[in-house]
């Protein structure tokens, strides 16, 4: 059941990856929900999830995620986004990365999050985590 303030619920999720406080990322899901990013498995429960945005918050002290747009796609909903941020987490190559992708949600009689499937080019992340840096 997507919610009828799906619009205001990914400015909100967005802002909570901009909030260095993971756990507000994990209560944009269902107790039970679950986030997998491309081909990893998925972290399945709050904590779980906490964790997946830790460790890019961590990666990325001055990580912004910007809401680019969402798409309905049936019974989901597609949260397109744009990651920017310089890699200056604990051993990190202080390289600036942009990258843009997206979650496909599927939302449960709650409201909340039940499954999101996150894609983004990871070919194209890593080539900017691994680039020269600019003089």
């Amino acid at each position: 059941m997507i919610p009828s303030n799906v619009q205001s619920f990914a400015q909100a999720y967005a802002k909570a990856w901009c909030s260095d406080k993971p756990e507000r990322v994990a209560a944009f899901f269902a107790p039970d929900g679950s986030l997998k990013v491309n081909d990893g498995a998925p972290a399945v429960g709050r904590a779980a999830i906490a964790d997946v945005a830790r460790g890019f918050m961590t990666a990325f002290p001055d990580m912004i995620v910007s809401f680019d747009r969402l798409e309905r796609n049936g019974e989901r909903v597609h949260f397109h986004w744009t990651l920017t941020g310089t890699n200056t987490g604990p051993e990190g190559t202080g390289n600036f990365v942009r990258v843009g992708g997206y979650e496909d949600w599927r939302f449960g009689a709650d409201g909340l999050v039940a499954q999101s499937l996150g894609h983004f080019d990871a070919a194209d992340y890593e080539r900017q985590l691994q680039q020269p840096k600019r003089a």
